[in-house]
């Protein structure tokens, strides 16, 4: 494996499992900010976060970490600028203990779009993929651990291409296949190759109408089937008026598309009446915020996401109804599922053959109306059709519980990970996991002391 850069500015251990606050956009009153809270696992266009190894039974995990705690006396979140540091750590599955979390380096930025998505390559070489947020914010990053599965030592193997929502994805035979954005006169989606992770193939554009989208993709390693489920932002009120929803995928590495009736679909994507159109929810004046996408036992791919009547926090905009499509075979078959209090309530998918799980934050928090709040377990033994709330995993908290995610390749004992903090005003964050049917619950600390 060739060595293909210098140190990055820095790789230090920590002694916290310390995630960045982030307020975004105008105060609303009464609510506070658009979103707001502990963000380390935002956001959810940044995929995977967390990666299982079966060659050495550890899931490997990434955030957004900061160099301080936000004052939680500090009533102004306007002001707040934490560094935001691009943080990994390690929970060995068969000590059930974490490592100490180490700063790959600092981003030099106080923005957790810039969070960043890791991979792991067959050889066991870790990947981490750091992103701008447009091209006013700092450069894009790619590093690479400099032996396998080591979480102490990386190096630098990109800083030139922006991107934007990194999902990168490998397969041993067809390499990287890397979905991501780019910022330019909206927000575009683009697909590009490599071979070794150093040489890229140039950009696809993937899809780029009205004022752009944005995407959660997966890539499912026993049908080797590559899928992105996007939305639209229209060009009367943008991606705060985001709708629609919209699904690809690709057999053959990002070669060619289709929809998943296997109907040819050309890139890149132009028309918002495309063949790849899920359901038109423009129509029915609802926003469409995108949660997951993965696939059933037999190949089948089922798409998690959000319904709403706008995008400012508070009651008046709700129900804010989660829906899973489901591929049938012929047609999509749209069922609702439950609901919650905010647009930027985020879980994703378990799915099993018997079962379909959902661990997120769809209980009423301390700070009600707001990104997040107390976890819960959600479970459907009929393909989605119908959901039964299984239990509530927090309760009493501080803070809001936000962004729950489920690592690739994901393990009973480390199922779920994410971060809390006051979704209104600046505050600490923490990080917690939890098991796959919710028996156990964890706060983030360094076991290995």
């Amino acid at each position: 494996m060739p060595d293909p850069g210098a140190q990055p500015r820095f790789c230090q251990e920590m002694e916290e499992f310390r995630g960045i606050w982030h307020g975004q956009q105008a105060f609303f009153p009464v609510y506070g900010p658009k979103y707001g809270g502990g963000l380390g696992t935002y956001p959810y266009q940044s995929r995977p976060m967390a990666v299982y190894a079966e060659a050495v039974q550890k899931t490997f995990f990434c955030w957004g970490g900061t160099t301080k705690q936000s004052d939680p006396n500090t009533r102004c979140w306007d002001f707040v600028q934490d560094a935001l540091l691009q943080m990994v750590a390690v929970f060995d599955h068969k000590t059930g203990t974490c490592s100490k979390p180490v700063c790959v380096f600092d981003k030099w930025c106080a923005d957790p779009h810039d969070n960043p998505a890791l991979q792991i390559d067959p050889d066991g070489y870790l990947w981490l993929f750091s992103p701008s947020h447009g091209e006013w914010t700092t450069r894009s990053f790619i590093h690479r651990s400099r032996s396998p599965y080591d979480i102490t030592d990386w190096v630098t193997v990109s800083d030139r291409s922006l991107f934007a929502y990194p999902q990168p994805w490998h397969d041993p035979e067809w390499g990287w296949m890397f979905l991501h954005t780019e910022y330019h006169c909206g927000r575009g989606l683009r697909f590009k190759k490599s071979k070794d992770g150093v040489n890229w193939e140039p950009s696809v554009p993937v899809a780029d109408f009205e004022q752009g989208h944005y995407q959660v993709s997966w890539f499912d390693p026993e049908h080797r089937i590559l899928a992105t489920a996007f939305d639209m932002h229209p060009e009367q009120g943008g991606l705060d008026a985001r709708t629609n929803l919209y699904f690809l995928q690709s057999g053959n590495g990002g070669s060619s598309w289709t929809t998943a009736g296997g109907i040819p679909v050309s890139l890149p994507v132009l028309d918002q009446h495309s063949a790849c159109l899920v359901y038109p929810y423009q129509q029915e004046g609802l926003l469409v915020y995108l949660r997951d996408v993965k696939y059933t036992h037999d190949g089948r791919p089922v798409i998690l996401f959000v319904t709403s009547k706008g995008f400012e926090p508070g009651p008046r905009n709700g129900p804010h109804t989660w829906r899973v499509a489901v591929w049938t075979g012929e047609t999509w078959s749209i069922r609702e599922a439950f609901v919650s209090d905010n647009n930027y309530d985020h879980g994703e998918l378990w799915i099993e053959e018997d079962e379909w799980r959902m661990i997120g934050p769809t209980g009423r928090g301390p700070q009600p109306w707001n990104p997040g709040g107390e976890v819960e377990l959600w479970s459907s033994r009929n393909e989605g059709m119908t959901w039964k709330r299984v239990k509530t995993l927090t309760s009493g908290s501080l803070y809001n519980h936000t962004f729950c995610r489920i690592p690739y390749r994901a393990q009973p004992e480390f199922a779920v990970f994410w971060a809390d903090g006051d979704a209104r005003y600046p505050s600490s964050s923490h990080l917690y996991s939890c098991t796959a049917h919710g028996d156990r619950v964890r706060r983030l600390t360094p076991d290995r002391l």
